[in-house]
């Protein structure tokens, strides 16, 4: 079909067009072939004529360009190749089964990350639980004991051990997973206005399966079940939200939250079942209409795009012809885009909008969104409150950033407005297939556009493209915009979040996972004591001539061989206690008790948002004791994502006092005492502050200047600004200020009041602080004017008129905007990464400047700070209007409309004046240094994994202490995009270390635990990542990154993240944590054994989906370290001693079985074996995993080393298992022979001269003595012998003797009557359950006392220290130890104390003597491979404890503390590393110039550089 096209062209300037690329991927040279390489790693490579569909989308009817004929009916109904969309148009037959219904259906959007839902919950909760080979075995035993001939004397009895197991197992699952479904009903449930009482043809209503009826109608009943009882047990009574329900929420409703839109016009109706006829968008009086066309340009100053067009034009262009109020120029013809509202289409005027629950949007339906509104669904921009189309959106639950992107609304929607728009517009949409792709999608719209004038024509085929700016995404949010009009094209699993989400998996433990091994052992054990039964009894039977002959009336198998078999059957139930069905439940209490201490820790309990740590997942806190890699998102996650300009250098001057976490970590490498220095420099700056306020109220009394969000704290520049330093100083500042005050696309929102605010609203936060810190100097954005922006300078209000907004991407690193000042003067204002500013300078000038302007910014750099570059340029008229038409026709342009506008706005971009730079600091959650290098110290290695760009990355690692300047930073960044450039690459890395990349360095490196040194560290893009992480080269890139201190991925999609953490995990068989805060994190967060979530004051997404819940990034610290520790250590204790106590019990039972022909007699009462797991000997092991400490958590903080141990997995081992299982058979020898032999020499007559001998009153004497001996083992292997533990342990060893009293003191104990006076009356008892106990405990004890004394472990010294009173001084701090007062430790792993640097001042007690890391800290067994001299690694050896002023003020200027501070530490330090595309040092920055002809100078980076 022909797509209707104009001319285009025109001489006439638009003074307010501002391209939003912000939302744009920037296309680099194999764009298409690096899209389509995503695509095929998800889904199926499309069809021939699919891709056909796909080009003729591609192509617009902007540039008059023809499309291809195509079959309308060539992929209806087919989902493999898109799927179109009809909206007021019928569907075809094609696309209709016989019932009338429509052949494809399209997921619901209900989403749901619970595993069980009311009808699944019981079978599927069994088919997990008997995923336990301990299960299987009770039930097969239950099942054996209801035929009598097996001998149980009570199956019902038998039973009740494993339904109480099924049963609290089930009830913590579904305690567990109610509330996941409580979160997911409050999202599902949350509100938005969608059109109704209309029929979308896309969907069938009617069409609903018998089973989804089912399940609504049980889950209705259950609800309104418990609905009921709650409001009878509560009555009406209402209460606020409880501690811990807050803990889990989600976010909050929608419909519930209080909109902050002050406009009138968009003010959402409160009533959610009241429908909206008419949207809150009242057509314009009449008054309004004069106002607004006086206010319209003149029709030669209409623009030629459609960036700027208002309704009222659009709403005329509708009907098929040009306005009336702004008529062409005679140079050009205004676009027509058309409509897809259909003037003569007869509707009911029902349509209305109606509140609604998310759950209920359907593919093809329309919806209207607020401001402050989350999208619901992936949605189609059809309108939007602004007249040029545009809505802000923030993309945090996506991709992690809050700052605000930029979304365009399709031109042939944007008359819409009202419902009954929606009712007249007729149009399809042809899309393509739902994939994971975040950046990328291609779609059009398709409709038949009508002529007013002409009704009885049928109408032009028209065509519009739909990109992935026209696309809201569900999980954003609105922001700025006061409503917007789109429609719906994929809902629930469907949509991109939930593509990139992945399936909520059902974790369980590593100890867990193991334990069906070693329960596969005790039943190798166990068949093989049943065998040695049924062939000894089957030989028994077979013998003639025996006492049997004489005593027995036959066997009840009626032959040898049945006998035997019975007997092997009838061993089975006797010898269940093997297999420890009790262990299961012991651990499922265990690990309940563990998770409620990790929730009620309230030094993990973030007051901010009044969130604890909260655990979802309750059965895999063992895991947290075995982490060796953390892979952590970094906004919001490692940073606050505010951002705080520090400093800045303007005509080479620098300005700013700060001090950054990354300084201070740098300081702390150096051996200064970074707490006084710290506290040193505050109090300097806080004066300075002070000055510096006042200095500016005397030059302006600013109403907009807080002092509370001040942040550049520069009293000299105020003063240069005052002309103290000459006229040329004060006018570069003034410059400067200016820059930044306009060249930005900041929204602004003042707030009346006493004083006045005035707030910024940016697409990034850097932006935001950029225009903040030039409204505190007096430079202050008011607002945006019809032609540009108006600026209060010093008191004085001037309005600038915005040309052009080149805005910043990925690919240019740099933003551009051209003003026209007041006196008629055209400047170019431009900002940037350093490296591209400095590319485009105008060479041979400005050669002291540039020089002085590097070294300001790499010491900005090496500060932690993020640094940008600003410059300017003057435009002469002829220039400018000749390079805007050029400028014009890009914009326009739909075919490579990106490097068109990128090669257009790079000619502007050239010869350009430096002006300065700035620098501002990104900063980190509270804590995150020190949480890394506590768990650095830990051996727990971390790595980034970011959809940020790598400089700011760079600048994370740095002020995070993940990067210094002694790591050789490998940049690793393939240009031309092929396999076999990065293998390149990756082999000649690995020869740095030795490596090959073969399978047998990859089984070392499985068994290699340690920590790398601290001299490497890889950044690494998405592109270069999607390379290395295919099939023949992952094995490769994994073995390097084993290498290296610290790994960062920059601009990675959620999908990366996930087979990143997947590689490790699988790659290197360890245990993996992955913790990040927005939707974009959650399918790393599932694929990793530990998920961690950071609930941030905006989005749960992750929170939903992960396994503990934290307010904070420093918390991990307590989690890992400390209940990491603990709960691993316990449970491995705990299971080892459930093993053994099991042994114990069975084999004394067992060698019974030598002595009565191994007839399967019960030495014991029956009541005893049932009560042995379930009261004689439970409390003790179960306390010892709950309550069990080696060390304090103080302890375990100060010494971080202590974790290894759980990364070595040395805690749970088929060595200790059997060491165990040997012990537990040692011990049964002596229980059962010591019982056997004190009646084996004569009858044993009591003094009132009746026999003790029989078999029910013997088998008390072994019992009680038996379970006596397992008690005391158990406290022996107890590290914490409180007044609880020892209370339990007595009152388990004492219950035997109180069930013996209270059981045989009534007659229905048959034998067993008065057996408890009978048998405690007897010294013989006493005497033998002492000897017992001794004989059996004596080599545990012997073997542990060797062992502390000879081969002593780390926490066996690091006990013995704390006995000796080395860690009193931690008493003095509450939660964990401040940095720079850990204690030292030493033992065979962690050497003795570490030896302090030689410092100028009184050095530290031994107690309190810093534990440096392993890289700076010299010890016995540990050095820096990087010093000769015994160092911390720097060049630098005389350290002091503070660092002064130097001696030499540079450039002979007064009051800069800060500077000069930053100055000395560079004379003493390595240069910088990380000379690249991204991170520039001043020396590579005086080398480039700019190029005349084309593509600037760029050096192309394979791998690691280096400037040494």
């Amino acid at each position: 079909m022909v797509i209707k096209s104009h001319e285009q062209g025109s001489n006439v300037s638009n003074p307010t067009k501002r391209i939003r690329w912000a939302t744009q991927r920037v296309t680099g040279p194999n764009e298409r072939h690096i899209r389509q390489s995503i695509l095929d790693r998800f889904q199926p490579r499309k069809t021939t004529s699919s891709e056909k569909k796909r080009q003729s989308a591609d192509t617009s009817h902007l540039d008059g360009i023809t499309e291809e004929p195509e079959d309308s009916e060539a992929g209806d109904g087919q989902e493999a190749e898109g799927r179109r969309i009809y909206f007021n148009i019928p569907l075809p037959d094609s696309a209709k089964d016989e019932n009338g219904h429509p052949v494809t259906h399209y997921e619901r959007n209900k989403i749901r990350t619970a595993k069980y839902t009311p009808l699944s919950f019981v079978p599927k909760n069994l088919w997990f639980q008997f995923h336990n080979a301990a299960n299987i075995y009770f039930l097969f035993v239950i099942l054996l004991g209801i035929y009598w001939i097996f001998g149980n004397p009570n199956p019902a009895l038998s039973s009740v051990p494993l339904i109480v197991i099924l049963f609290l197992t089930a009830l913590k699952d579904g305690i567990e997973d109610w509330r996941r479904t409580v979160l997911d009903n409050e999202l599902n449930n949350a509100g938005t206005h969608r059109l109704v009482d209309w029929n979308n043809v896309n969907t069938s209503g009617d069409n609903i399966s018998l089973w989804r009826r089912i399940k609504k109608a049980t889950t209705h009943s259950i609800i309104s079940t418990y609905q009921s009882w709650n409001f009878k047990r509560k009555g009406s009574a209402t209460g606020g939200k409880s501690y811990a329900e807050r803990a889990m929420d989600n976010r909050p409703s929608i419909d519930t939250r209080q909109s902050h839109r002050t406009s009138v016009l968009s003010i959402q109706s409160e009533t959610s079942e009241e429908g909206i006829k008419m949207t809150p968008v009242p057509s314009p009086q009449p008054e309004a209409v004069h106002h607004t066309q006086n206010d319209r340009l003149a029709a030669d100053d209409r623009p030629p795009t459609s960036f700027s067009f208002d309704a009222e034009e659009n709403a005329q262009s509708a009907n098929g012809h040009p306005s009336a109020a702004g008529k062409p120029s005679k140079d050009f013809v205004p676009k027509f885009y058309g409509s897809i509202v259909d003037p003569f289409k007869q509707v009911s005027g029902k349509a209305r909008f109606k509140s609604d629950h998310w759950k209920s949007v359907q593919v093809g339906d329309f919806v209207r969104l607020y401001n402050e509104d989350q999208i619901p669904a992936d949605v189609v921009v059809l309108a939007t409150s602004d007249q040029d189309g545009q809505c802000y959106v923030e993309t945090k639950n996506l991709d992690g950033e809050t700052n605000l992107k930029v979304r365009q609304a399709l031109h042939c929607g944007r008359t819409m407005k009202h419902a009954k728009d929606c009712e007249k517009a007729s149009f399809i949409i042809e899309s393509e297939p739902p994939n994971v792709n975040l950046y990328q999608y291609s779609g059009a719209a398709r409709w038949t556009q009508r002529d007013v004038r002409k009704p009885e024509e049928l109408g032009t085929e028209m065509a519009e493209p739909i990109s992935i700016n026209n696309l809201l995404l569900r999980g954003c949010s609105l922001r700025n915009t006061d409503w917007v009009l789109g429609v719906v094209i994929y809902t629930g699993q469907e949509t991109k979040i939930m593509l990139n989400s992945g399936i909520t998996p059902s974790k369980r433990s590593r100890i867990a996972r193991d334990l069906n091994t070693y329960v596969v052992y005790n039943f190798v054990v166990l068949f093989f004591m049943c065998l040695v039964s049924g062939i000894v009894q089957g030989v028994t039977w077979a013998k003639s001539n025996t006492s049997s002959d004489f005593f027995e009336f036959g066997s009840i198998g009626n032959g040898p061989a049945m006998s035997g078999f019975i007997t092997f059957w009838s061993s089975v139930i006797l010898f269940q206690n093997l297999v420890p069905i009790s262990l299961y439940i012991s651990l499922e209490i265990i690990k309940t008790a563990q998770a409620f201490f990790i929730y009620s820790d309230t030094w993990m309990y973030y007051d901010r948002i009044d969130y604890p740590c909260t655990p979802k997942s309750w059965n895999i806190s063992d895991d947290l004791g075995q982490i060796e890699y953390i892979f952590s998102d970094k906004t919001g996650t490692l940073t606050q994502n505010v951002m705080e300009f520090k400093k800045c250098t303007i005509n080479g001057v620098p300005y700013g006092e700060a001090y950054t976490e990354a300084q201070a970590g740098m300081q702390r490498r150096q051996g200064i005492d970074v707490e006084a220095e710290g506290a040193k420099v505050h109090k300097q700056i806080a004066e300075d502050r002070v000055r510096m306020l006042q200095d500016l109220r005397k030059m302006h009394a600013n109403p907009y200047l807080h002092d509370d969000e001040l942040t550049f704290v520069a009293p000299d520049f105020v003063n240069d600004l005052g002309g103290f330093s000459g006229v040329e100083q004060k006018t570069a500042n003034k410059n400067f200020m200016l820059a930044l005050a306009l060249c930005h696309t900041v929204i602004t929102e003042r707030t009346p009041g006493d004083p006045p605010t005035i707030e910024f609203k940016a697409q990034s936060p850097d932006e935001a602080a950029l225009v903040a810190t030039a409204r505190d100097c007096g430079f202050t954005v008011m607002g945006r004017s019809k032609d540009g922006i108006i600026l209060n300078i010093l008191g004085e209000e001037q309005e600038f008129t915005v040309l052009n907004t080149l805005e910043f991407n990925s690919s240019r690193k740099r933003m551009s905007a051209i003003i026209r000042m007041p006196d008629g003067k055209i400047i170019l204002y431009c900002k940037g990464a350093d490296s591209v500013i400095y590319s485009r300078l105008k060479p041979g000038e400005q050669s002291q400047l540039r020089r002085l302007t590097g070294e300001h910014l790499e010491m900005f750099a090496r500060e932690g700070l993020r640094t940008l570059c600003i410059a300017c340029k003057e435009l002469a008229e002829e220039e400018y209007q000749k390079w805007n038409k050029e400028h014009d026709l890009a914009a326009a342009a739909i075919v490579d409309r990106e490097d068109k506008l990128e090669a257009v706005s790079d000619a502007i971009e050239r010869e350009l004046t430096l002006l300065g730079g700035t620098a501002i600091e990104d900063r980190l959650q509270d804590g995150v240094p020190d949480a890394i290098a506590l768990l650095g110290d830990a051996g727990i290695k971390l790595w980034v994994l970011t959809g940020d760009k790598v400089e700011t990355a760079i600048n994370i690692g740095f002020s995070c202490n993940l990067l210094n300047n002694d790591m050789d930073l490998i940049v690793f960044k393939i240009e031309d995009e092929k396999l076999e450039s990065a293998e390149a690459e990756l082999d000649r890395h690995l020869e740095t270390f030795r490596l090959k990349g073969t399978d047998n360095e990859l089984q070392l490196a499985r068994h290699d635990h340690r920590a790398p040194n601290p001299t490497h560290a890889i950044v690494i893009d998405g592109e270069s990542l999607k390379l290395v992480l295919e099939n023949q080269l992952r094995q490769k890139f994994l073995l390097l990154c084993k290498q290296c201190k610290s790994v960062l991925c920059c601009r990675v999609s959620p999908s990366q993240k996930a087979a990143v953490v997947r590689m490790v995990k699988n790659g290197l068989d360890v245990m993996t944590l992955s913790v990040g805060d927005g939707a974009n994190d959650v399918a790393m967060i599932q694929e990793a054994d530990v998920g961690v979530g950071i609930a941030g004051e905006e989005g749960r997404q992750a929170v939903m989906s992960s396994d503990y819940a934290v307010g904070q990034f420093r918390y991990l610290q307590r989690l890992i370290l400390v209940h990491g520790r603990w709960s691993y250590r316990r449970l491995a204790e705990t299971i080892a001693n459930f093993f053994y106590k099991n042994i114990v019990w069975t084999f004394a039972l067992f060698w019974y079985q030598i002595y009565n022909d191994f007839d399967v007699t019960y030495l014991v009462d029956y009541t005893y074996i049932l009560l042995y797991n379930l009261a004689f000997s439970s409390l003790p092991v179960i306390f010892m995993g709950i309550l069990d400490q080696d060390v304090s958590d103080k302890v375990s903080l100060a010494v971080p080393q202590l974790y290894r141990r759980g990364i070595e997995r040395k805690e749970w081992t088929s060595l200790k298992f059997w060491t165990y299982m040997l012990d537990g058979i040692y011990q049964s020898v002596i229980c059962y022979y010591m019982g056997h032999f004190l009646f084996a020499p004569a009858r044993f007559v009591t003094s009132n001269g009746l026999t003790i001998n029989d078999r029910p009153r013997v088998g008390a004497f072994i019992a009680c003595a038996t379970i006596v001996v397992v008690n005391a083992y158990v406290l022996i292997n107890t590290y914490r012998w409180d007044w609880l533990m020892l209370l339990l342990t007595a009152i388990t060893i004492l219950l035997p003797w109180f069930w013996t009293g209270v059981y045989t003191a009534f007659p229905s104990s048959l034998q067993f009557y008065k057996a408890a006076p009978q048998v405690f009356g007897q010294l013989s008892f006493w005497a033998m359950v002492l000897l017992t106990t001794g004989v059996c405990l004596l080599p545990r004890f012997a073997a542990k006392a060797f062992q502390k004394l000879y081969l002593p472990r780390d926490i066996d010294i690091i006990r013995e220290q704390v006995g000796q009173g080395k860690f009193q001084h931690l008493d003095r701090y509450e939660a964990y130890v401040p940095p720079g007062k850990l204690p030292s430790a030493a033992s065979s792993e962690v050497s003795g104390p570490a030896k302090p640097h030689q410092q100028n001042g009184k050095p530290l007690d031994d107690d309190e003597r810093p534990m440096y890391p392993p890289s700076v800290a010299n010890t016995g067994t540990t050095h820096n491979p990087r010093s000769q001299t015994g160092s911390d690694g720097t060049d630098y050896t005389g350290h002091r404890r503070s660092l002064e002023a130097p001696p030499r003020p540079s450039l002979d200027r007064p009051l800069r503390p800060s500077f000069d501070r930053m100055r000395d530490s560079m004379d003493r330090i390595r240069p910088s590393y990380e000379a690249s595309n991204d991170f520039t040092s001043a020396a590579l920055l005086t080398r480039l110039e700019s190029s005349h002809s084309g593509t600037p100078t760029r050096r192309t980076l394979h791998g690691s550089s280096s400037l040494r």
